[in-house]
């Protein structure tokens, strides 16, 4: 099980990095930039406790939460 957590965990991070880099801007020189909006949103959710999100953003972290539980459950993890 400890396996199948751990490419949980790699895939959820790769997932957002590809993520990241796509909502990002490449400059010239290489460097990713994050856009300001973005920035904020995320600082804001970052510094918000799980019980004070709005409900849509709560129910992105039960998503995660509900393939978490399904490995746990099956001993197994496919993406």
């Amino acid at each position: 099980m400890r396996e199948e957590l751990a490419a949980y965990a790699h895939d959820t991070w790769s997932g957002w990095m590809k993520y990241l880099f796509t909502v990002s801007v490449l400059e010239d020189d290489g460097e990713y930039v994050i856009p300001k909006r973005l920035v904020d949103r995320w600082t804001r959710q970052l510094n918000t406790a799980y019980k004070d999100l709005p409900e849509e953003e709560k129910e992105s972290d039960r998503k995660e939460a509900d393939t978490i539980l399904s490995i746990i459950e099956t001993g197994e993890y496919g993406p």
